[in-house]
């Protein structure tokens, strides 16, 4: 079985080892020689066209035609003649008879990608098709006969569907004889660095470069991320990477600028927590980069919210009842900060003058000074050596060279 299921894999470019995915084929090469129906379930990018060309393979239509249709690309008016085909004046602009994908697969195989999105009336046709094996094209009265194999696939839970009336229930049970559930990409661990070489060494002979190497610290944040896009997410990163970056080694300062914006935000606090399970990591130049980022957004927003109050806008009163909100840690500071703002508030209304506040306040958190532990630290090791150095914190050399200037440290202490 196990050879087996490599040789399906190699054959339809299937890459990867997860339990989840190496069932869901499984289960495709047992079905396929059956006359049961398949709902391939799975989220957007997954590769569930492949898993249909599996089950088109290894089944008694492999012989027929093969055409997979995206149910949700095609027009609500259209779909039904596109599907079963319809007759010489049925509609306006049918100026001629025309041939439905059914007849045109009688024998084969198709696969009706995003049927959730199918119209009702398309289904109540569709379900006529799975049970008596006819069809009748529109403007027609003749019964077509169809001898098709149908898998169906879906990104969206189709009970919910059912409940609001999107999607007939005879229907989805009709289809749903035998599921194949294809994990998201964030749930296959290190399939994503086998796709992630696949796709670099594509697009390495591509664009005739050298294939791309993802870092320690790249790779610990491509398990983190939870990749929406799953598979064709990664392909695109990864020849984007390939197209418009000059380096081979790819870190995370890298892959964050290819990342969408609403789902990278999340990376900080996980990679905090897991870094947390190593102190002893010297490899955190990225996280506190990104929270010191994060901590420049709140503080910023913060003193908007003391303008707000000193202006008149908010009560006063708030930074009494939410004192985290303004990073007050304690009762009496929160007082002090109140009758600051009284008093600011009657400096505006006597003089009619806006001014924005200077509100200084304490941090538990200082992440340029363990920024800077950390870069003393590696140099000390590395006796000042700056490559070294950048390898051991999984930075660039260039980001070192920066990270020094700022933080004004002095290299000659530690060279031997």
């Amino acid at each position: 079985m196990k050879e087996r299921l490599q040789y399906i894999k190699q054959q339809f470019n299937v890459i990867g080892n997860a339990p989840l995915l190496n069932r869901a084929i499984e289960i495709a090469m047992q079905v396929a020689s059956t006359d049961l129906s398949v709902l391939i379930t799975g989220e957007s990018g997954t590769g569930k066209e492949s898993f249909s060309k599996i089950i088109h393979s290894l089944s008694p239509y492999r012989h027929g035609n093969f055409i997979a249709i995206n149910c949700g690309a095609i027009p609500e008016g259209t779909i039904d003649s596109e599907l079963f085909g319809h007759e010489k004046g049925s509609f306006t602009g049918a100026i001629e008879a025309r041939k439905g994908y059914f007849e045109e697969t009688n024998g084969g195989t198709i696969f009706l990608d995003e049927i959730g999105e199918m119209p009702l009336g398309t289904q109540t046709r569709l379900l006529r098709v799975l049970e008596y094996g006819e069809y009748v094209k529109v403007g027609s009265s003749k019964v077509e006969q169809a001898k098709v194999r149908i898998v169906a696939a879906t990104n969206v839970n189709l009970l919910h569907a059912i409940k609001d009336g999107k999607f007939r229930e005879d229907l989805y049970y009709r289809l749903n004889t035998v599921p194949i559930a294809i994990p998201p990409l964030r749930e296959r661990g290190l399939d994503i660095f086998m796709l992630f070489h696949k796709f670099s060494s594509d697009f390495a002979t591509k664009y005739r470069a050298k294939p791309l190497e993802l870092n320690p610290a790249a790779k610990e944040m491509l398990l983190q991320y939870p990749f929406p896009g799953n598979i064709r997410q990664l392909k695109n990163i990864v020849e984007q990477i390939a197209l418009l970056e000059g380096e081979i080694i790819v870190t995370p300062e890298v892959l964050i600028r290819y990342l969408p914006r609403e789902h990278s935000q999340m990376l900080p606090v996980l990679y905090e927590n897991r870094l947390l399970e190593n102190s002893n990591s010297l490899n955190k130049d990225f996280v506190y980069t990104a929270l010191l980022d994060l901590k420049k957004d709140v503080k910023e927003l913060r003193e908007l919210m003391f303008n707000f109050v000193g202006s008149g806008s908010i009560k006063k009163s708030i930074v009494q009842e939410h004192p985290r909100l303004f990073g007050v840690h304690n009762h009496q500071e929160a007082e002090h900060k109140g009758r600051y703002l009284l008093d600011l508030e009657q400096s505006f209304e006597g003089n009619g003058v806006h001014a924005e506040p200077a509100i200084t306040y304490s941090e538990n958190l200082s992440i340029e000074a363990k920024e800077q532990e950390l870069i003393r630290r590696s140099l000390q090791k590395n006796h000042g050596n700056r490559k070294n150095t950048a390898n051991d914190l999984g930075i660039s050399e260039r980001t070192l060279y920066r990270k020094i200037k700022q933080y004004d440290i002095e290299e000659q202490n530690f060279k031997k």
